[in-house]
């Protein structure tokens, strides 16, 4: 008998674009999986109204004052737990996770991040690649580790940047291609294409050399 796909939970901080993307996917059918709950370390996100309106749990778990990490991390994962998600997907998480809470869910967690890793891990990454002067950008989806933004990368939106470029409107076109690539992978991991063996990117049943790129305009290759 075939495996139902896995269910996933979504971490958000903010606006929850991202988010959106996803539960844009699910309802026209493209994700192929349930988001089981969406959970914000933040009040006032705005993914969480995001979540309700599609009907989804949605979830604020705060950290007290002077909880560490670990202890955060096990409320977490009992959370996720509680509503049958194998998966998790973070979407504009903006907590660093304990090393024990990726070790638990090796090979079950993508993060999002903007720009074309390993180039750029961290903030502020528009703004650093126009001081740079890069004539790339774009967006990764990939593997969370316990290195931040190091784990190995499933697939790459990547574009041109332009003369006149700002930080806005590098923004405005990463979003675009981060709303595409999040959700393929999703998919992916969902309906079990997509898996890490021994550090390395099974796609399909093969190695993936390098993550799979669409390029701004184009299919994927």
């Amino acid at each position: 008998m075939t495996r139902a796909p896995r269910r996933i939970a979504v971490l958000i901080s903010g606006e929850g674009t991202n988010l959106q993307a996803l539960i844009d996917a699910a309802r026209d059918g493209t994700l192929g999986t349930q988001i089981a709950v969406v959970i914000s370390n933040r009040a006032a996100a705005r993914g969480l109204e995001r979540a309700r309106g599609a009907g989804i749990p949605a979830r604020y778990l705060p950290a007290t004052r002077g909880q560490d990490r670990e202890a955060y991390d096990s409320l977490l994962a009992a959370e996720i737990a509680a509503h049958g998600a194998e998966l998790v997907v973070l979407a504009g998480f903006m907590r660093i996770l304990s090393a024990r809470f990726v070790a638990a869910l090796t090979g079950r967690i993508l993060n999002i991040h903007p720009s074309l890793l390993p180039a750029y891990p961290g903030l502020e990454t528009h703004r650093r690649v126009l001081d740079a002067g890069e004539p790339w950008h774009g967006a990764t989806v990939h593997f969370v580790t316990e290195e931040l933004d190091a784990g190995p990368a499933v697939i790459q939106y990547r574009l041109a940047v332009r003369r006149g470029d700002t930080t806005e409107s590098l923004a405005e076109r990463v979003h675009v291609g981060e709303h595409i690539i999040l959700p393929r992978a999703v998919a992916w991991l969902a309906a079990a294409r997509l898996s890490l063996q021994d550090g390395c990117v099974m796609l399909d049943g093969r190695a993936l050399s390098q993550p799979v790129v669409i390029d701004e305009g184009s299919r994927a290759r």
